[in-house]
């Protein structure tokens, strides 16, 4: 069998300074790559949060948390804002209906500001509400602010009109305008909505 004598080639790779350069080209893109890990990872997007602010009108309390974050909510934070949301008057704290929490982070997104939301009125005591009934109408027997499923709310930078509508687009629950103590209130019963 004839062998053909095949060409003899270099290896660029073989010469001195080719080994040495690719040497550095390896170290080069080797400290690149750790160099994009960080920007690699801010591609990812992580679950996102849900964040509230508070700012308590009567107590002058004010909280900044996220209550919810990859898929529940987080207890420690739904402590928090039960306290903040307490009857100031008597101290009783009671559990607020997370659906009113989503429901003001729906209303933060819908209206674009990230503004604290300030607080009128969160839970009531049973005794709180009777008196508060005793010297005006407008307070309900059986209100939803004794089950922890209501607010009094201002959204500064928002208009109170503004606010109101899209409250009421979401069609969680009772919406009312209060347009002469600047605030509307919200609740997670039945859609309902009044005021002027």
């Amino acid at each position: 069998m004839l062998l053909t004598p095949r060409r003899f080639q270099v290896d660029p790779d073989a010469q001195p300074e080719c080994r040495q350069r690719r040497r550095i080209l390896g170290t080069v893109a080797a400290t690149a790559a750790v160099m994009q890990v960080p920007a690699a990872r801010a591609n990812i997007r992580p679950l996102q949060g849900r964040h509230l602010k508070f700012d308590h009108l009567h107590t002058g309390e004010r909280l900044d948390t996220t209550y919810w974050s990859e898929g529940s909510y987080l207890q420690r934070s739904l402590a928090d804002i039960n306290h903040l949301l307490r009857d100031f008057r008597t101290g009783e704290v009671h559990p607020i209906d997370p659906r009113l929490l989503d429901l003001l982070h729906h209303l933060q997104q819908q209206t674009g500001n990230s503004n604290p939301f300030q607080i009128i009125s969160g839970y009531r005591s049973p005794k709180t509400n009777a008196q508060l009934r005793s010297s005006s109408s407008g307070v309900a027997k059986k209100s939803l602010h004794m089950q922890g499923k209501a607010l009094d709310i201002r959204l500064p930078g928002t208009s109170l009109s503004h606010l109101h509508q899209v409250a009421c687009e979401a069609k969680v629950g009772g919406v009312g305008l209060y347009t002469g103590s600047n605030f509307i209130h919200i609740d997670t019963g039945r859609v309902r909505y009044w005021g002027s």
